[in-house]
């Protein structure tokens, strides 16, 4: 591919200096007969230990600088890390073979007028109860049920046992035991047995495991002996003042709360189809675009989506490790895994890159600046403490080409 460059350079002076800058830090701590640490010249050190000891650390010294003379020289912006080879060392020279990868030509392909028709949002008043419904389940209070039986969606605190072949079920008994009614926690027939149940009450339940349970138990007998100790229920939050506060909703009666939740869902909605519309839009103009993206550039992107996972499993205590241990995936399952989205990441940043870039989309310092002091307050810190984590101004202009070309297409 025309993006892929491999050049060779040959660093002389620069690898001498490497040398003997590593040659003083090594010989501060060599052991030498006859010479004290620090004193030991250079011919002696490299008769004992060889001047193949010296290049690790001096490879690693120059490297960076035969980096940036190679991107100089060629006027290369590279895209990914390069890849390096050594392809000639000795005590006078160091050669470098760099493979550096840069943005691939891509032609923007008909980003406008692409026919996509975006949905339209529509409320229906069964929509808006369930809302209401969930609202108020959402904040239903947990009360004991002084009369009455066990019901669907009650929580019945319960002593069982279970017995298997005469014998006691292991980890198939508890005391006060709180189980909700429809949760399918237990076994089928269960909970459905415990319907109609009186606090006290005591029933022996006769049920088979199924299918797809353990090898030891699946289609197995199993006798459970259950005391209800307690019943409690869900009771709903009324439509009222403190109701409607407990939402933060600023509204005076139920009708200028139901206006609320029409207009809230609406909102959601709207959103939802903003966002299909968006993405069916930006789906057809990068399949219109002419080209190919290499893969390193896809893998980079996958180890950068695995990075970012890995600082959210760090979030919830875990570590990358661990989850592969529980879900027993592979690293190489999980980067199979993510490839499908990595692939779309980059094909939609080059995209909108394209777009911007042939909409001459420009963005001034001073607007970068009012934009970074905005997003700065949102955060609630201070600009330059913004800035320094964002990555910098040019980040910040970057980010809003990239959202201006986002709504050129969105409006076309």
């Amino acid at each position: 591919m025309k993006n892929i460059h491999e050049i060779e350079i040959k660093l002389e002076k620069e690898w001498t200096d490497a040398l003997d800058v590593t040659f003083k830090k090594k010989s501060k701590d060599a052991n030498v007969d006859g010479f004290r640490k620090g004193n030991v010249p250079k011919d002696i050190f490299i008769k004992k230990f060889g001047i193949e000891s010296l290049y690790m650390d001096s490879v690693d010294a120059v490297i960076s600088i035969a980096y940036k003379k190679i991107l100089d020289q060629n006027k290369l912006i590279p895209e990914i890390e390069p890849k390096v080879d050594i392809k000639d060392i000795n005590e006078k020279s160091i050669t470098f073979l760099f493979t550096i990868v840069t943005k691939p030509e891509l032609k923007l392909g008909e980003y406008k007028n692409l026919g996509i028709k975006k949905g339209k949002v529509t409320i229906s008043k069964d929509e808006i109860e369930n809302e209401i419904k969930n609202l108020r389940s959402r904040y239903a209070e947990i009360v004991i049920k002084e009369k009455g039986t066990v019901e669907d969606g009650n929580t019945a605190v319960i002593d069982f046992e279970g017995t298997v072949d005469g014998k006691k079920l292991e980890g198939g008994s508890g005391k006060d035991y709180p189980l909700e009614i429809g949760s399918n926690t237990f076994i089928p027939g269960f909970e459905s047995g415990l319907i109609g149940m009186k606090v006290g009450e005591k029933k022996t339940l006769k049920l088979k495991f199924p299918e797809n349970y353990t090898d030891d138990l699946k289609n197995k007998d199993v006798t459970f002996d259950v005391t209800i100790k307690e019943i409690k229920e869900r009771v709903l939050p009324e439509l009222n003042k403190d109701f409607y506060e407990d939402l933060g909703y600023e509204v005076k009666d139920e009708n200028e709360f139901k206006e609320r939740v029409k207009k809230d869902l609406k909102d959601r909605k709207q959103q939802e189809v903003d966002d299909k519309y968006l993405e069916d839009v930006m789906e057809k103009a990068a399949a219109n675009m002419k080209g190919e993206i290499n893969n390193e550039i896809i893998h980079e992107e996958i180890h950068r989506m695995i990075h970012q996972y890995e600082e959210q499993l760090k979030m919830q205590g875990l570590s990358i490790d661990q989850y592969l241990e529980f879900t027993k995936q592979t690293r190489e399952d999980l980067e199979k895994m993510m490839e499908k989205e990595a692939a779309k990441r980059v094909k939609y940043r080059y995209l909108l890159e394209n777009v911007a870039e042939a909409e001459k989309i420009e963005i001034s310092d001073a607007d970068a600046k009012k934009e970074a002091k905005i997003m700065a307050e949102t955060y609630g810190m201070k600009e330059n403490e913004f800035l320094t984590q964002f990555g910098g101004l040019d980040i910040v202009k970057y980010d809003m080409k990239m959202r201006k070309a986002m709504e050129i297409l969105k409006n076309n």
